[in-house]
């Protein structure tokens, strides 16, 4: 029998509720001049602190609640090697500390995510950055959003058509420059801005910046919110040659291949112009 899926509107003020929790959480252990020795190493070498383990704590079991049917894959806990079976049908991917590092160095650029996939697809997507009070959110089409502070909820989108001259935000931490230059040879680029877990794709969906390029490997739950909030604003995301980039990949482990973020920019005319 398939799985029941609520709608999609009713979930998205839970999600949102889950998010700031967890966030709440993580601020009780951040300290803006860095942190010191409470971090440990995975086992794919990456960080982790106990505010990641305490803010999926947080969020497993409240997913757990809302949609019974629906199982959740944490990062920390598939690190630990849990992960429930998912077949083919609906599943929840959270991140509950992305950008540990820029955490651990006290930076503010992190973000708690969550996401819904149907399909092999991210349908709803929420970000929440507890260091700046942002939150970003959409599901389907034409409902993205951003919300700063006690603010009101404002739409937001991508910029259409995009400007003659790209905007460009790539990751902080795991940039390979060679690739990045040779994707953008021969464009004309107004900036290139520098930013840390999946605030970039905020960035995109907001129309701050027009594309978000990623050269190497990644996980899902990386992914996903930001993947559904960028749909919701109007934008897309593609492998680099611009095919689907799809979700449930249990065989490997739920790990990305490279992927461009797309707002207004047309990813076909993008490729004929370079001739890629």
């Amino acid at each position: 029998m398939p799985t029941t899926i609520p709608p999609l509107a009713d979930l998205l003020d839970p999600i949102r509720d889950y998010a700031r929790r967890a966030g709440a959480v993580i601020m009780t252990h951040y300290q803006p001049g860095g942190m010191g020795d409470d971090v440990e190493a995975k086992g794919d070498g990456s960080p982790v602190t106990a505010a990641d383990r305490e803010a999926e704590a947080i969020i497993t079991p409240l997913l757990n609640a809302l949609t019974p049917e629906i199982p959740v894959i944490g990062e920390e806990a598939a690190s630990a090697g849990d992960l429930p079976e998912i077949k083919q049908g609906p599943f929840w991917l959270v991140d509950p500390l992305d950008g540990t590092k820029g955490f651990i160095k006290g930076s503010g650029e992190f973000t708690v995510n969550i996401a819904l996939i149907v399909d092999q697809r991210p349908v709803l997507g929420v970000i929440y950055a507890p260091a700046f009070d942002e939150e970003f959110g959409g599901y389907g089409i034409d409902t993205a959003f951003m919300k700063q502070g006690d603010g009101a909820d404002q739409p937001i989108s991508v910029t259409s058509p995009p400007p003659a001259k790209v905007r460009v935000t790539a990751s902080k931490n795991h940039r390979n420059q060679s690739a990045l230059d040779a994707f953008l040879a021969g464009r004309e680029v107004a900036d290139c801005d520098a930013r840390s877990s999946s605030l970039k794709f905020c960035e995109v969906a907001a129309g701050r910046a027009d594309i978000y390029p990623r050269f190497g490997p990644t996980c899902e739950w990386d992914t996903a919110a930001g993947h559904a909030i960028l749909e919701a604003a109007g934008g897309l995301v593609t492998d680099v040659n611009g095919g689907p980039f799809e979700y449930g990949k249990a065989d490997r482990k739920f790990l990305n291949d490279s992927f461009i973020a797309w707002g207004g920019t047309d990813p076909a005319e993008w490729f004929a112009k370079t001739g890629s």
